[in-house]
């Protein structure tokens, strides 16, 4: 029997995170869990849409670890529960991993994409929502697993980028404390995947759409009838009034009277 492994392996770290990381974060896992389920239908393949959780790859050395602020585990049951997730014991790794660059710049922009090269991520995605405030930042990096390992394969300040891993763009929509990272899809991201309430919403439109679509063909059916009887009763009074024609005219030929009769010549007499 193994022995019991003495070290503390965090759930949470001590580091807090702005609202604007958060938001972004909360949004976008359930964007990317509602775009996988919409393209598993299907297959029907598990998935787990997780954010800010630790991954550890070395037993023993709780330093090897970093928190995702979202990231996707293929063929994982979503009602799994679990503190920390620790590679040794479940051989998981994600699949994708997106990472929202904080104050800490090094942190992010270096020692982060170290360690998910470590950790075996396929594909990690750096977003700066800040990248503004110097030259040398960037809005978007992607890195790809590669036969040389993990390497940054595109770096852009456009306002979109495709996802190999997910099979979609990651679109930024407004500025500012309404900053978020959005799902989109189509040949050039232009359309947007809805959130929870922009899909209700939708189906609300919808709903009274096809409710007035019905009602426009209820008044379409109910003015057609109207016509029916409206042309049945002028063919029913035009019949009435032909049979009180037809009467009266038997009615006045009734009291004519009859021509007198021309008396027959007589024969004469021999």
């Amino acid at each position: 029997m193994a022995a019991a492994d003495p070290t503390v392996y965090p759930v949470e770290d001590d580091v807090g995170e702005g609202s604007l990381q958060r938001f972004i974060s909360e949004l976008l896992r359930a964007l990317i869990e509602r775009w996988l389920d919409s393209r598993s239908k299907s297959r029907r393949k598990p998935v787990f849409v997780g954010a800010d959780q630790f991954f550890y790859w070395e037993q023993y050395n709780p330093i090897e670890g970093i928190a995702p602020d979202v990231y996707v585990l293929p063929g994982v049951d979503r009602s799994t529960r679990v503190g920390a997730w620790k590679v040794w014991e479940t051989g998981l790794v994600p699949s994708f991993a997106f990472e929202i660059v904080s104050r800490d710049i090094d942190k992010d922009y270096i020692n982060s994409p170290a360690k998910y090269a470590r950790l075996g991520v396929e594909e990690l995605v750096v977003f700066d929502p800040d990248y503004q405030e110097s030259r040398s930042r960037v809005r978007w990096q992607i890195f790809r697993r590669t036969k040389r390992g993990l390497l940054r394969v595109e770096s852009t300040d456009a306002d979109r980028i495709r996802s190999r891993v997910l099979g979609c763009h990651l679109r930024v929509v407004g500025e500012g404390g309404e900053m978020r990272v959005r799902v989109a899809y189509g040949a050039n991201g232009e359309t947007l995947l809805p959130t929870d309430a922009e899909a209700l919403e939708q189906a609300e439109a919808e709903r009274q759409r096809a409710e007035a679509e019905r009602q426009r063909a209820e008044d379409e059916r109910q003015r057609a009838e109207d016509e029916r009887q409206r042309l049945a009763e002028a063919l029913e009074a035009e019949r009435h009034a032909r049979e009180a024609l037809e009467a009266e005219l038997a009615r006045l030929q009734g009291l004519q009277p009859e021509p007198p009769r021309r008396p027959r010549p007589r024969k004469a007499k021999r």
